[in-house]
């Protein structure tokens, strides 16, 4: 087994010492989840490393977003254990920030950039949400370092899917959360936003934050992400992108669906 690198047999079983849930940002051990009576993802086990930006890369119907959602109790496991920093998310949701699928979001909700990005402050302005000058310093900041302050006052259902997707990652940094997680946020953007997120997202990681995203563009794995989180249902590695996005493991979570012409663009 490579340094740094946690492997899983074709059993689900970890290969390698095993390990109690730490400080870890996010500590995920023995994670199973059903749709019904179909396992979706199971006996996953993995962790991320503080101050680290992380990739979940998978085929379609992997588990990748399974997996996030299970984490943050959107999904009921049917065995396992999560933490965030050693701790159960109810007792450490102030440091979690979560930004869905955008997708998933009902757009034609009436509520204007600066009403969705002040979701994010909800937590933490009480029952009567009194929303104070420096809640309103927050929701401008965040909407500036996505590029999105010229729109504070635009109903969010007229706006590009691009614009979107901005908004709900300022909705994430108004919480002023230690660890992200991020579901897919390049899904549909155009190539100026993407670059524009990626921006935001080294940014936060220069302040010590932790990030970990869905991604499914294997082209940009090694240029977006240190660490990578390969998965098909089941783990099949994590750690270090350069120990982790290799042929081999690529193979065993695509089962040889990758075109030798893909591989070779990856440098692989």
């Amino acid at each position: 087994m490579m340094a740094g690198v946690a492997l899983v047999s074709d059993q689900g079983v970890r290969l390698g010492e095993a390990r109690e849930p730490g400080e870890e940002p996010l500590n995920i051990r023995g994670l199973t989840v059903s749709y019904g009576q179909v396992p979706a993802v199971y006996s996953i086990d993995f962790s991320v490393k503080s101050g680290s930006l992380m990739g979940i890369v998978g085929p379609n119907g992997a588990g990748k977003s399974t997996v996030l959602k299970a984490a943050m109790g959107i999904l009921p496991l049917i065995s396992g254990q999560v933490t965030f920093f050693g701790k159960p998310l109810k007792e450490a949701r102030h440091r979690v920030a979560y930004v869905p699928q955008r997708a998933s979001v009902d757009w034609d909700f009436p509520a204007t950039v600066y009403d969705v990005v002040l979701m994010g402050l909800y937590p933490s302005l009480g029952l009567l949400r009194r929303v104070s000058k420096a809640d309103k310093a927050k929701v401008a900041e965040s909407l500036a370092k996505v590029g999105m302050q010229d729109f504070v006052d635009r109903q969010i259902g007229q706006l590009s899917g691009g614009q979107q997707q901005r908004v709900f990652l300022a909705r994430s940094l108004v919480q002023q959360a230690d660890v992200f997680l991020l579901d897919e946020p390049f899904a549909g953007v155009d190539a100026a936003t993407e670059t524009a997120i990626m921006g935001v997202l080294k940014g936060l990681q220069e302040d010590g934050k932790t990030i970990i995203s869905v991604h499914h563009d294997l082209s940009t794995v090694s240029t977006y992400f240190d660490h990578l989180f390969l998965l098909n249902r089941k783990a099949v590695a994590y750690g270090p992108v350069a120990e982790v996005f290799t042929k081999e493991n690529l193979s065993i979570a695509y089962g040889g669906k990758l075109a030798a012409a893909q591989l070779d663009t990856m440098g692989l």
